[in-house]
Parts: C-alpha cells; structure tokens; sequence
C-alpha cells in the first residue's frame, strides 16, 4: 500500500512495456490512478508522488497527468492544493455522482450495500416524480409507454428503455434537479440494468409497471402513479438481490 511520505515506487518491466503505447492518454491515465486508488496503492488521505514520478508511474506526460489529476479532482477522487503534494480523498464521503459511474467499471471494490444503497436513492426519489409527471402531462406519458408493446426479451434492450421511461418522467416533472441527479446515474445505470433484465420475472415485472402506469397516466391519476412506483421500487430490490450475487460471484478468480 502507498502512504504519506513514500517517495519512490518501482514499476516492473511487464507493467513497464505494457504501458508504453496508448491511444487515449488522459482517459487510461485516470482509469491506472483510480484503479491504484482502489486497491489500495494510493491509500485514502494520503499524498500522491510528485507530478514527475507521478508521470512515469502511469506512463503518460506531464501535462496529461495534470488533464487527468483535474479530472479526478472535479469528481472528488483527488484533492489539488498550490504548493502542498496532492491528497487522495475519502470518495464515499468527498465523492459525487462522477465516482459512483466510474465505481460501475470496477465491480470488484464495489462494497456489498452498493447496489442496495442505490436503489434506496430510486425509491426516495421516483415515486415523487412519478406522480408529478402523471399530473403534469399524462397523454405524453401514455404516448411514450405504448412503446413497452415493441420489447422482445433482449436485457439491453430493456435496459434502455426503463432508463428512458424514468428520464422521460423526470423531463415531465418539470423538476430540473430530479433530472440533473437522474443523468449522474446514467452510464451506472446502463452497465448494471442489463443484468438485471436477464431475469425474466424482473422483465414481466417491469412491463406491468409500465402497463399500469399507462393506465394510471390514462386516468390522470397522481396519486395511483405515486403508489405504483413506491411498490415496483421496493419489490425490485428482490430482484436486485438475484444481480448482486451475479455480480460479486464473478470477483472470484
């Protein structure tokens, strides 16, 4: 592990020639420091080498480790003082919806609440805007549902279209804060949904969601659309139970 005062750190020669050629510079670089910032190697509230050592432990330039540092800080995975060497930050306390995205494409130091701690957030937030956007627009809801009748049983499939069915609601609530925080879940959501919708119980439970809620939006009734969407929430984290024990049985080597 890396911790404060540590000065040099040996790359080996695999992990050397490895990283001699990239295309991407700045975006390879910042998965390498996020991943050594997961694993420990660039410990939490500990400082970073310098910015030359720094360079040549990520094999990248000088100015494109000060690209990737900026966009590390701006996420709340780094924190950059003038003067003073640059601390890792405590993400799950410092972080904001940056470091739950790039936390999708590490499954491995994804903590066993992870999922559970999301789907709380969801079922704090989608029935209020749910409602509001069955009182603020119902036939546009109803027009956009009717495309629940053109799913096959493609998991991606399904994935985009939930995802497009709670974007569009939270459009029709005319609440930009509910979209804002929708949209930082987006790229975290479209890489975990697809495992959710291989079950085919989560895939009929949605399409009698989405069934319902037409009906609900056809009625022009709020609070119908409210209840609704608290239940498929809660009774979605069953399934979700089934995803997780997918997911975390493949860390094991």
């Amino acid at each position: 592990m890396y911790h404060t005062g540590m000065t040099t750190y040996q790359l080996n020669e695999v992990t050397s020639s490895k990283w001699q050629h990239i295309s991407k510079p700045a975006q390879i670089a910042e998965r390498r420091l996020i991943s050594a910032i997961l694993d420990g190697t660039f410990a939490i509230n500990s400082h970073l080498p310098g910015e030359r050592e720094l360079a040549e432990f990520l094999g990248v330039t000088r100015p494109t480790l000060r690209e990737t540092l900026g966009r590390l800080e701006r996420d709340g995975w780094v924190e950059i003082n003038q003067g003073k060497a640059t601390r890792v930050c405590d993400y799950w306390k410092e972080g904001n919806l940056g470091v739950l995205n790039t936390l999708s494409r590490f499954p491995e130091h994804m903590p066993d609440n992870f999922i559970e701690n999301l789907l709380i957030a969801r079922l704090a937030m989608a029935p209020i805007y749910t409602a509001m956007a069955v009182e603020n627009a119902p036939v546009e809801i109803g027009s956009f549902l009717a495309g629940r009748h053109n799913l096959g049983e493609d998991p991606g499939h399904y994935a985009h279209f939930d995802w497009e069915v709670h974007h569009t609601l939270t459009l029709l609530s005319n609440n930009p804060v509910f979209v804002m925080i929708l949209n930082g879940f987006k790229d975290l959501y479209l890489r975990l949904a697809p495992y959710y919708f291989k079950i085919a119980s989560a895939r009929q439970h949605s399409i009698h969601f989405y069934r319902d809620l037409a009906h609900a939006a056809e009625k022009g009734d709020p609070n119908q659309a409210r209840i609704l969407s608290d239940m498929v929430m809660r009774e979605s984290m069953i399934f979700w139970q089934q995803v997780k024990l997918d997911l975390f049985e493949r860390r094991k080597p």
